[in-house]
């Protein structure tokens, strides 16, 4: 595609996701779909193009000020991934002597927030958590994140993985924590790779493999994975059960369960029952009360510790959002602790790092619960075989699971576990 046509194409994608109706990942996508001319490189430059603007907001739409025609097209020039040569064919000369202005500007020359990229609420929130690590955390957040992997226990070994997917030439190592976990180098395909179509492995981040440790399900029990969604962590804790058990894979929506179904033909399980649910309080909720061993609370929240990923969701939340998420979580929390048997265990997952999400949430539910004891997130982590576990605990005793991109390369994850008292 010539260089003016490709920059027209971005502009318009651009203006498609600005208006932060939906995901962008969907925007992107329903995109692509309808324009099936573009190939796989105009594709990958168009995402990038996107991406990168929605990483460098604030920073950009300054720069862009300077310039002159449309603010899509402004934008889409300053984020214009690879070769400035070839963008600037397609460019006027006002425009080229514009863009080298553009490109001299120095980090050190930008206020705080073209710098950060971040609403001012939520960079206040962050630096208020981690003090002079805001922006180490903050370049963290910039950056794309890596591929990982799980190893489905039921089918192979991580060191036979490792050997495999080196022989098929890729570069891949076992990750820090989680003892199920290996990471890729760059983003390779990996549709038509054995030990990918076999079910061998999973795409999983390897702060999600930490959460379904957490869980420990054993062989035999009734355990409930309450906000499934596309399901990685009912998968893990299903091979963690040895294919044994019952394990219930709750959701509100019956298209993401629907995307779970692939997934579960692969890993092998059978144990696995996907069940769509209408809210907390359905009635196929109330049938289980009492009798579950194991209940995983991965809850709907604002998923800001997933902004390597999603880098829209830092523009389309705001403090009002945040509450709402919280009330929502906490009456989740307080519907699955009814399905609990006496001695079962309660772990309550976000991929947020806000404390309104995490902390307090966790505080609210114990305030209402004196049925409820805390377990030590430590522990837990050492009976699973996680490698450094002490760095990826919080609080008093170890008692929260707390990740952060730029200390641990994993997505932002909190989680904290009770257990019902007998």
């Amino acid at each position: 595609m010539h260089p003016k046509a490709l920059l027209d194409e971005s502009a318009t994608l651009i203006e498609q996701v600005f208006k932060f109706e939906h995901p962008t990942d969907a925007v992107v996508a329903r995109h692509f779909r309808e324009n099936r001319s573009l190939g796989s490189r105009e594709r990958a430059t168009l995402s990038d193009t996107v991406y990168k603007i929605l990483r460098e907001r604030l920073k950009l739409e300054w720069l862009a000020r300077s310039g002159s025609g449309s603010k899509w097209r402004r934008l889409a020039i300053l984020a214009f991934p690879g070769d400035r040569d070839f963008i600037k064919s397609a460019l006027t000369e006002p425009e080229k002597t514009w863009l080298d202005h553009c490109d001299a500007v120095k980090d050190a020359d930008l206020m705080a927030q073209h710098r950060h990229n971040l609403p001012d609420w939520l960079a206040a929130a962050l630096r208020e958590q981690v003090g002079n690590e805001f922006d180490a955390l903050v370049a963290s957040l910039n950056q794309p994140a890596p591929l990982d992997l799980r190893v489905n226990v039921l089918k192979a070994k991580r060191e036979a993985v490792l050997a495999t997917l080196q022989k098929a030439g890729l570069v891949g190592e076992a990750t820090p924590f989680s003892p199920l976990g290996i990471r890729l180098q760059g983003k390779p395909s990996l549709a038509k790779l054995p030990a990918f179509t076999e079910g061998e492995v999973e795409v999983q981040d390897e702060g999600s493999q930490l959460l379904a440790l957490l869980v420990d399900a054993k062989r035999g029990e009734m355990v409930v994975d309450f906000c499934a969604g596309a399901g990685g962590k009912t998968l893990a804790i299903g091979a963690a059960m040895r294919n044994s058990g019952r394990l219930y894979a709750f959701d509100t929506s019956g298209h993401r369960l629907d995307a779970l179904k692939p997934r579960l033909a692969r890993s092998g399980l059978s144990n696995v029952h996907p069940v769509a649910i209408a809210h907390e309080r359905d009635d196929r909720i109330k049938r289980l009360a009492g009798k579950i061993d194991r209940v995983l609370v991965d809850a709907p929240c604002s998923g800001l510790g997933t902004l390597r990923r999603s880098p829209d969701l830092k523009w389309r939340q705001n403090p009002q959002t945040v509450a709402a998420q919280a009330e929502l979580q906490l009456a989740i929390l307080n519907s699955a602790a009814r399905l609990l048997k006496p001695g079962g265990r309660m772990v309550y997952a976000t991929c947020s790092l806000l404390k309104e999400e995490n902390e307090a949430v966790c505080a609210a539910f114990e305030l209402a619960h004196a049925d409820f004891e805390v377990v030590p997130v430590s522990g837990l982590l050492d009976t699973a075989n996680v490698q450094n576990a002490a760095a990826l605990c919080q609080g008093d005793e170890g008692r929260w699971l707390r990740l952060w991109p730029h200390r641990h390369a994993t997505d932002g994850f909190f989680a904290a576990v009770w257990r019902k008292k007998p």
